[in-house]
């Protein structure tokens, strides 16, 4: 991977990536009762960091205002300040969060362990598919009944 100085479009920073392995393992950590790795597992944490492509831009940026947040390195805190720090920036949501938080959870769950925990055959969801139980639709009205928010392509 790249060094500590490398610009964010080509990799994460050394500092980056321990700060990305540290939200993870806040995310979803690991559990003993359904023997299933942390996010922070070792390959977990790999395929996150061969997943950031064309978003590794906006991960490190994620990751800069988390430090910001920090006052200097979230991942050097201690855990009771790290989890304050990481509570404010979860509430700030904004879109490079929101990004890293998707990277975060698409990667711990296409792991085989973790799909195997959920009873699911660890496979590519086609050209088989998945069978999803039908569920009660009226579930959804009130999503129905909202105003239209989006306009017409032209």
């Amino acid at each position: 991977m790249a060094s500590d100085d490398a610009a964010p479009g080509p990799g994460l920073t050394d500092a980056a990536r321990h700060a990305l392995r540290q939200v993870a393992a806040m995310m979803i950590p690991a559990s003993a009762e359904y023997r299933v790795p942390g996010a922070d597992d070792e390959l977990v944490f790999a395929d996150m960091l061969r997943s950031t492509g064309r978003d590794t831009a906006a991960i490190a940026r994620a990751l800069a205002d988390l430090d910001a947040r920090a006052g200097g390195s979230f991942a050097g805190l201690d855990a009771a300040r790290r989890e304050a720090v990481a509570g404010e920036w979860r509430a700030a949501a904004s879109p490079d969060f929101i990004l890293l938080q998707r990277l975060v959870l698409q990667c711990y769950y296409r792991d085989d362990r973790v799909m195997r925990s959920l009873d699911m055959e660890p496979r590519p969801p086609f050209p088989k598919g998945h069978v999803v139980e039908q569920g009660d639709w009226s579930l959804l009205d009130p999503v129905r009944k909202r105003a239209r928010m989006w306009r017409d392509a032209p």
